[in-house]
């Protein structure tokens, strides 16, 4: 590794980022490849959202191709690993992003609703690790990061199915900084807080109405990118098994 490398210098690098057609995901993707890496951008079915995503990678001097997989099937999930490889030759980024949300009072919640969340986060992320490691470990500077949530480490009313699963990320993430170690790959949760995506455009969630961001404002998804981006970097390298949270202090707030 160069050790004199910038922190950020992600250049030779490739990644996938799952669910990164839109929202946390595409920045996310935008800023690796920012930084050098070359990136797939996966969506289970958003297609020219994906491509718009690569477009602006490719605009940018920057390597993308778009590869659509179902990441809760584990055959999808191989092809995708295979298409990464394929493409670039390496993979040393994994970023587990995609999550199903269902929100309501746990009377209300139906079986499916727990399901679907649960194989949206965990089952996603493990299929994803379990396929990418083999071509993490190849290059000793393997990355991993799972974007998690505050509801994973607070008590948040209505958000069970996802707090549950948020929650088993991050302990899937203490296990393996520990497991893979030896490997060279460093293992990460990135907790977003409240953040400005166009899914949350117009809606405060209950918890973030009823105590205010200290820093005043909502999150930006480049924030969460650049958090990404840092931890896949050379200067965070020694960084493993860690949860980083990005919410300007919320969850610090009276939590």
């Amino acid at each position: 590794m160069n050790t004199n490398a910038e922190p950020g210098d992600l250049s030779g690098t490739a990644a996938i980022v799952t669910g990164s057609s839109r929202n946390i995901g595409r920045a996310i993707a935008l800023e690796l490849a920012k930084a050098g890496a070359m990136v797939v951008i996966n969506a289970k079915t958003s297609a020219d959202a994906a491509e718009a995503v690569a477009g602006e990678i490719t605009s940018a001097g920057g390597k993308a191709i778009v590869h659509l997989a179902d990441v809760t099937d584990a055959d999808q999930v191989e092809r995708l690993v295979g298409a990464a490889v394929k493409e670039f030759g390496r993979l040393d980024i994994l970023v587990n992003n995609v999550s199903v949300r269902k929100h309501g009072l746990i009377t209300e919640l139906t079986i499916e609703d727990w399901h679907a969340v649960q194989a949206s986060v965990l089952d996603a992320a493990f299929f994803c690790i379990k396929s990418s490691v083999p071509h993490l470990a190849k290059h000793g500077r393997g990355s991993i990061v799972n974007i998690t949530g505050v509801s994973g480490y607070l008590g948040v009313t209505e958000v069970t199915p996802v707090a549950a699963a948020k929650a088993g990320l991050a302990g899937m993430t203490r296990s393996l900084a520990i497991e893979l170690a030896a490997d060279g790959i460093t293992v990460n949760c990135v907790a977003p807080g409240y953040i400005n995506t166009a899914r949350a455009s117009g809606h405060i969630p209950a918890h973030f109405a009823a105590r205010p961001v200290p820093l005043g404002r909502p999150g930006e998804p480049a924030e969460i990118g650049a958090t990404v981006r840092f931890l896949c970097g050379p200067g965070g390298r020694f960084i493993s098994g860690q949860t980083i949270h990005v919410n300007g202090a919320w969850h610090v707030a009276g939590g």
